[in-house]
């Protein structure tokens, strides 16, 4: 159905671009959400999008050539958006957004191996230069090293009988494609949870999606990064679309908003009382019914912000 941005009058509202500011958009992805912040930040603004695709970075580089030098796309991780920042001259940044996980590109693209629906090499890669493939893990780990991913990551019950299907099977034949996962993920679950819910292998894909990439990590990193890199009343919006991802935007948001906690012997705060947030969002937005109606892919996002607090202004009681 090609790339529909999720969310996109709430992230507006939520960075409120104005003309001059600079926003980085960490997930830019096909450029959609950038397409609808770039003309609110003219004259004088620019935006920088970072994605780990190079594919889908090349689409953003074609959408956004109307604006010119408005517009700066590095290939590279959110992570070090410190250092990325560095490279352009830039210190402090007006706003920061998040969208998580797959995107539309990847998951229509069945030769990438990030859906269930096509046979297609056992991939799973968002960087194709990154070392680690999702069939290097399923043929080489440990039956107890991907139960925990499948359980940690993917939240799947059946977490333990999946992993050792995997370890029996890949014994005669090493599991190369997507099609082949399916079918043992199939062997694995019983009969009666497979016809209940949906696709039986989806909780195991986005686990192996989660540990190729490193994602869980990235975005504790990335979303730290993020509130260094705001200037005082900046602010930083995240789009998730699954229970992993909301728990550490909602726990990072929440850890950042009660200030400084270091030990009162301390003679000055060393745990970044600067970086401390007002948390925007008590509970996640969503979106709206009209808006799952023309793009079902957006059933699931969730919406958090936060805004960095001016140095020493303490949270209204």
């Amino acid at each position: 159905m090609g790339h529909v941005p999720v969310m996109v009058d709430q992230v507006v509202e939520i960075l409120q671009p104005a003309p001059g500011q600079v926003l980085v958009d960490c997930t830019v992805g096909g450029g959609g959400h950038a397409r609808a912040l770039l003309p609110l930040l003219l004259p004088g603004g620019r935006l920088l999008g970072i994605d780990r695709d190079p594919r889908t970075l090349a689409t953003a580089r074609a959408a956004l050539a109307p604006y010119g030098d408005a517009v700066i796309l590095v290939h590279g991780d959110f992570r070090d958006l410190k250092a990325i920042l560095a490279r352009y001259g830039l210190r402090r940044v007006h706003g920061v957004l998040f969208d998580l996980g797959v995107s539309s590109f990847q998951l229509d693209e069945a030769e990438r191996g990030f859906t269930f629906r096509a046979d297609a090499p056992l991939d799973m890669r968002m960087d194709p230069q990154s070392p680690v493939t999702a069939a290097q893990l399923v043929n080489t780990l440990p039956a107890a090293e991907l139960t925990r991913i499948l359980r940690e990551y993917g939240e799947e019950r059946w977490a333990s009988r999946i992993a050792a299907t995997i370890v029996r099977v890949r014994e005669r034949q090493p599991l190369t494609t997507t099609g082949q996962l399916v079918e043992v993920v199939k062997q694995a679950i019983p009969a009666a949870a497979r016809r209940r819910g949906r696709h039986p292998a989806r909780r195991t894909f986005q686990a192996l999606r989660i540990a190729v990439n490193d994602e869980l990590n990235a975005l504790r990193a990335g979303l730290r990064a993020a509130v260094e890199a705001l200037k005082p009343g900046g602010r930083v919006v995240v789009i998730s679309f699954h229970s992993l991802e909301d728990r550490i935007v909602k726990q990072t948001f929440a850890d950042l908003a009660a200030g400084c906690r270091c030990p009162p012997e301390l003679p000055e705060c060393r745990c970044g009382r600067e970086a401390a947030v007002r948390v925007l969002t008590r509970k996640p937005l969503v979106p709206t019914e009209a808006e799952i109606q023309s793009n079902p892919r957006a059933r699931s996002a969730r919406l958090r912000a936060a805004q960095r607090l001016v140095l020493g202004e303490k949270e209204e009681e």
